[in-house]
């Protein structure tokens, strides 16, 4: 989501929250839009809901979105376990971040 039309600005997230001996490095280190960031809080991982395994969250240094996610009308679909457990975690898909997607797509800021 780009960060001209979020709510709040954007904000630097552990990737790895200190808690669980991320570093504060450019490496362990992720824009992240304030609420989803609020979301993640500490966790590294859920449970997901489908195979009931305990899985790690979509890291974005080392993961490639495309594998994990596909982007439909807005909403952010996942692929994979790690996909699943991402989006619940981080409640992506709350319904304000769709619409606003769709905004975006519609002022040529990203592609659906």
């Amino acid at each position: 989501m780009p960060d001209a039309i979020s709510q709040s600005p954007h904000e630097a997230d552990h990737i790895v929250p200190l808690q669980h001996l991320g570093k504060t490095e450019i490496k362990n280190l992720a824009l992240a839009c304030f609420e989803c960031n609020r979301h993640k809080g500490p966790n590294i991982g859920s449970y997901d809901a489908e195979s009931g395994e305990l899985v790690r969250l979509f890291h974005p240094r080392r993961d490639l979105w495309a594998v994990h996610f596909a982007l439909v009308d807005g909403a952010i679909r996942p692929k994979t376990a790690i996909g699943r457990v991402t989006i619940r975690v981080l409640a992506i898909n709350r319904e304000m971040q769709v619409e606003k997607r769709r905004m975006a797509a519609e002022l040529g800021l990203i592609v659906l």
